[in-house]
């Protein structure tokens, strides 16, 4: 069971790792695919040096694994909870941007997609 300073823990890795535009990217770019330092930093455009540097972060983080292959290393993310998670988290701050269509046709979150907000929800709206 994770108790409060475990959760702690948690939270700081995953705000360390999605704290820098450079990781978000590279995080984004592996959550559609694995990937490899040289094609990162092509795709990306940023160097090889500064990919490596920002997947070893990942790597300390747990977000993301490598994968030796003979003379490369593929990374991916660590497990598919987290790139479940990260979509999720995405999916939740599109939703709070009011200019931002709902990606979900089937959404029945009050508040969202012009869904009516009631008073017995449990959910508390922020401006």
């Amino acid at each position: 069971m994770l108790t409060i300073a475990s959760r702690v823990d948690v939270m700081n890795r995953l705000g360390r790792a999605m704290g820098d535009s450079t990781r978000s990217r590279i995080l984004l770019s592996l959550l559609d695919t694995p990937g490899y330092p040289a094609q990162l930093a092509r795709d990306l455009d940023l160097t090889r040096t500064n990919v490596s540097n920002h997947l070893a972060c990942l790597r300390g983080c747990g977000i993301v694994v490598a994968e030796p292959e003979g003379r490369q290393t593929r990374y991916e993310i660590a497990d598919p909870h987290i790139s479940f998670a990260l979509n999720s988290l995405l999916d939740v701050t599109l939703a709070v941007d009011e200019s931002a269509p709902c990606l979900d046709p089937a959404c029945d979150v009050p508040g969202c997609c012009g869904t009516e907000v009631t008073g017995d929800d449990d959910r508390t709206a922020h401006a």
